[in-house]
């Protein structure tokens, strides 16, 4: 049987990021958005966080009206406060990815602590879902964070690829994809849908398409520093042809 086609949805962070480093509105995330959706992105991800270092609150504003108007989903990033759930429930997006965060991070450090905090996360994941808004978890690739994820009532496990991206040991290498391999099983046979993200490129993307029940890839800081170098169009198509080749 042939396989589904795996999504890919474009982060489109840190346009923000280069946009705030100097003030004022260029470059715009939302044109970024549009030109990632028209270069065959399947969705697009945003990350608000609570320090608003790239995201802004009108950028959410601007890119719910644009995926809406496009018939494209929303991934929205979010700590699991209760700023944030309020923000969330107010926009509805397509989903809500709850993910850690710290104020001294440069960006995400690993994945969310599910286990022994199921009684924090399962009223913020019940509020998203009771209001329509499909809920991830951006977990570790661990027995106990899938089951956690299960347990709590997400929908989605995003498995963090962070720690497989940046091993060059190619034995080290091999004991980080089994693990991802490991959870994606076990989170299929949960019920959960499983993505993944964090330090994809040209190169590791495709390799966890070898991992049979992923269904979505979540890029964003690899293909904006690409952009530079070929355009963020030419990016895109260059990430989507690898992942239809793999």
């Amino acid at each position: 049987m042939k396989r589904q086609r795996v999504r890919l949805g474009v982060n489109i962070d840190h346009v923000a990021t280069v946009r705030n480093a100097r003030g004022g509105t260029h470059p715009d995330p939302a044109r970024a958005a549009e030109a990632a959706l028209a270069a065959g992105a399947d969705g697009i991800t945003a990350h608000l966080r609570e320090d608003r270092r790239h995201i802004t609150d009108a950028d959410i504003d601007v890119l719910t009206a644009l995926c809406r108007r496009a018939a494209k989903p929303l991934n929205l990033e979010m700590a699991v406060t209760d700023e944030m759930l309020a923000i969330a429930l107010r926009h509805r997006p397509h989903a809500a990815c709850l993910v850690p965060e710290r104020r001294e991070e440069v960006t995400t450090e690993g994945g969310l602590a599910v286990a022994g905090h199921e009684v924090r996360i399962t009223p913020v994941v019940r509020a998203l879902s009771d209001a329509g808004v499909r809920v991830s978890l951006f977990i570790e690739p661990s027995e106990a964070q899938v089951e956690a994820a299960a347990a709590v009532g997400a929908q989605v496990v995003e498995l963090h690829t962070g720690r497989y991206c940046h091993l060059t040991d190619p034995a080290d290498r091999e004991v980080e994809f089994e693990r991802l391999a490991a959870a994606a099983a076990q989170a299929d046979i949960l019920g959960l849908e499983v993505h993944a993200g964090h330090g994809l490129d040209y190169e590791t993307a495709p390799q966890m398409l070898a991992i049979p029940e992923i269904r979505e890839l979540n890029i964003g800081h690899f293909l904006i520093g690409e952009s530079i170098f070929i355009g963020l169009d030419a990016a895109i198509r260059r990430m989507r042809a690898a992942m239809d080749a793999a």
